[in-house]
């Protein structure tokens, strides 16, 4: 994953994070404060650095039960609806929402060793 050409899967961008990175980075650009290609250029860098802290940093484990509402897959994307779900967290505490959407994909891109 080293390679200067490798692309990384823009989710987090719809995290908390990433749209406050997309606020701040839009009002910049608007602003005249920042070109638009240096914008684009730090989206990249963070979905590379989310991706690659939260694989090698966050090592709890949950397992969860609910009832799958729809699921489907389209372009080696997993997305599943849950509903009533229950977690089980490490420190056995329990947490439980209405709804939840999972989308899961591969580690790697297709076309990547």
């Amino acid at each position: 994953m080293s390679n200067a050409a490798t692309q990384y899967y823009e989710l987090y961008r719809r995290g908390s994070l990433g749209t406050s990175l997309a606020d701040v980075l839009d009002d910049f650009v608007t602003t005249a404060r920042m070109e638009p290609q240096l914008a684009n250029k730090m989206f990249q860098h963070f979905d590379k650095h989310i991706a690659e802290v939260l694989g090698e940093k966050v090592k709890a484990r949950m397992s969860f039960k609910g009832h799958l509402d729809t699921y489907r897959f389209c372009d080696d994307v997993w997305t599943f609806i849950i509903k009533d779900v229950n977690f089980k967290l490490d420190n056995s505490s329990q947490v439980a929402s209405d709804k939840v959407k999972i989308v899961a994909m591969n580690a790697k891109k297709p076309g990547e060793v």
